[in-house]
């Protein structure tokens, strides 16, 4: 039997307040809100293993890539990996033309790892947080 060919939809990060992050990807990344919508419901919680499960999401558009962010009831506490060196630590890349640009712009409260800077490969990228501290890597495309 031949295996299915898959196709990417969406990235997805799960964050403690919906309202909190959203205006970071939206109004300081520039990403389009696509959709906003809730699940709930015996299926929905059985297909991702929390009892009593409902979300909140909202998809914004990055080019191809789809992000998905989603608050969770119940919601668990965690945090996310200290460092990028750390296993199950993840991060979301986007890709912008004029990176040194970009950052400049960025707002005064933006936490950030580092300036832009130039690695080997001669790829220019830089890292921030977001509200809630999820790595989101920009690179220059």
């Amino acid at each position: 039997m031949a295996r299915p060919e898959l196709d990417g939809h969406h990235v997805g990060i799960t964050v403690n307040d919906l309202e909190t992050v959203l205006p970071f990807y939206r109004d300081v990344l520039g990403l389009e809100v696509i959709d906003r919508f809730e699940v709930g419901g015996e299926a929905f919680s059985d297909a991702v293993d929390v009892e009593d499960a409902s979300g909140r999401f909202a998809h914004l558009s990055a080019g191809d890539t789809r992000i998905e962010l989603v608050e969770y009831e119940p919601e668990a506490r965690g945090s996310p990996a200290a460092g990028l060196n750390q296993p199950g630590a993840t991060h979301v890349a986007l890709a912008v033309d004029d990176l040194e640009s970009f950052y400049a712009e960025l707002p005064d409260d933006v936490r950030t790892i580092s300036e832009p800077r130039t690695t080997e490969s001669g790829t220019t990228i830089c890292f921030l947080r977001d509200p809630e501290e999820n790595l989101v890597e920009l690179l220059e495309s």
